[in-house]
């Protein structure tokens, strides 16, 4: 008999305690709320993705959310209004944090070809890659990409920025990249960095090679 209600209250202490475990312990806590979403999506910043290339007709190119703002000076060749021109053709440059637009005018009479396989670039971290321009896509990285032709005295505009670039749209045939020069906080690690692009023309037959450096002179805040 002693030793059934020694059993009885041993089971009644062993519930007790179990009952007082089940009880003090701490509930886990409900996991934080997401942060919101940026404003600014994935416009700004060395992550960013752009599609295509903005033109800003204002003197400050760059997007209407930019955080900073870049001023930009044509180094090489020397000139204060993004100009260049020789015999037979005349550039008009305008470089922007998204990529490097240009217009070319052919002045002769006759055709002159863009060599977009022989054109280059060189980034604000000094990385030498080949170009894209307005009609390359993400499945171009790895085949030819066909020459321009400007006609007898018509001109041609596009812009270039580096093929490595490029990001995959996946099933669109959205034209994503990296910008050249970001907008956040992060731009002002870009002040004096510079971009040289060379776009390789063929007149008559032979090639010959533009080169243009631009200097990202100042990064403000907008």
């Amino acid at each position: 008999m002693k030793h059934a209600r020694w059993l009885a209250g041993l089971a009644s202490t062993a519930a007790l305690a179990l009952w007082g475990c089940s009880a003090s312990e701490p509930a886990h806590p409900a996991p934080p709320p997401a942060p919101p979403a940026s404003s600014y999506g994935d416009r700004l910043g060395p992550g960013a993705i752009v599609s295509g290339a903005s033109d800003s007709v204002g003197s400050l190119p760059g997007s209407a959310e930019a955080l900073y703002r870049y001023r930009f000076r044509q180094t090489q060749p020397g000139s204060s209004n993004f100009t260049y021109y020789d015999r037979e053709t005349s550039w008009s440059m305008k470089p922007t944090p998204d990529a490097i637009h240009f217009q070319l005018e052919n002045k002769l009479d006759r055709p002159i070809t863009i060599d977009w396989e022989k054109s280059s670039i060189v980034g604000p971290w000094g990385q030498n890659d080949k170009v894209a321009h307005s009609t390359t896509r993400w499945a171009d990285r790895f085949s030819t990409q066909p020459a321009t032709t400007v006609s007898g005295l018509q001109r041609y505009g596009d812009y270039v920025f580096p093929l490595s670039y490029l990001v995959d749209p996946g099933s669109s045939d959205q034209q994503l990249h990296r910008p050249l020069y970001p907008e956040d906080n992060s731009a002002q690690q870009y002040t004096d960095r510079e971009t040289s692009v060379t776009i390789e023309v063929v007149i008559d037959g032979r090639p010959r090679d533009y080169a243009f450096t631009f200097k990202a002179v100042s990064v403000l805040p907008k």
